[in-house]
């Protein structure tokens, strides 16, 4: 039950940073992680905690995506780094370009969450990219959306953050689907924690 409370203030963390700055989002993570009743580190790694190790701030990772609404998708449970299974399903798609190649990432609605108050429109963007292992955390990284009113959003990478098992074992993240493994180094937003 504690692994899903500080899954679920992460969450609500996450959404409030959804109107700021990538500066302004890095610069909360870091505060969030240094206040010990927040942070996810184990009490080791707090003692020497002095900030996250992120990617310098760059516009070619700032891109306009086209959303494609996908209805009737069926509820799958998704795999995560323990035995736990929560049910999402694919809410749409989002199409881009870096630097001229077209690449393409399914976005995802947590079932339990969306009944929550405040947390209707909340949508999960998990992804994994050539950085996965070298520089960045090998189980890839997350964005937090909402669900668009247009039909053409943005996606901030350097707003990509680790799930909190890259810190710390006790807590059970979802696994980033293998259809949004991207084949590019996404060279923006945390990197990992641990050489």
């Amino acid at each position: 039950m504690k692994k899903l409370v500080f899954l679920f203030v992460f969450f609500q963390f996450s959404l409030l940073m959804s109107q700021e700055t990538a500066q302004e989002f890095q610069d909360n993570l870091n505060r969030e992680f240094a206040t010990r009743e927040e942070s996810p580190l184990t009490d080791e790694d707090f003692k020497g905690f002095k900030a996250l190790d992120f990617y310098p701030i760059s516009d070619t990772f700032i891109v306009e995506a086209k959303f494609v609404r996908t209805p009737k998708e069926k509820v799958f449970k998704m795999k995560t780094s323990t035995t736990r299974l929560p049910e999402y399903k694919k809410y749409g798609e989002l199409l881009f370009q870096i630097d001229g190649k077209e690449f393409k990432l399914n976005l995802y609605q947590n079932i339990e969450l969306s009944k929550k108050d405040g947390y209707e429109d909340y949508l999960f963007l998990p992804f994994s990219d050539l950085t996965c292992g070298k520089e960045s955390y090998i189980g890839g990284r997350y964005i937090d959306m909402r669900i668009p009113k247009t039909k053409t959003v943005i996606i901030d990478f350097n707003k990509a953050y680790n799930p909190y098992c890259a810190y710390n074992y006790k807590y059970s993240c979802p696994i980033v689907p293998l259809e949004n493994d991207l084949d590019i180094e996404i060279l923006a937003g945390v990197k990992k924690f641990h050489d």
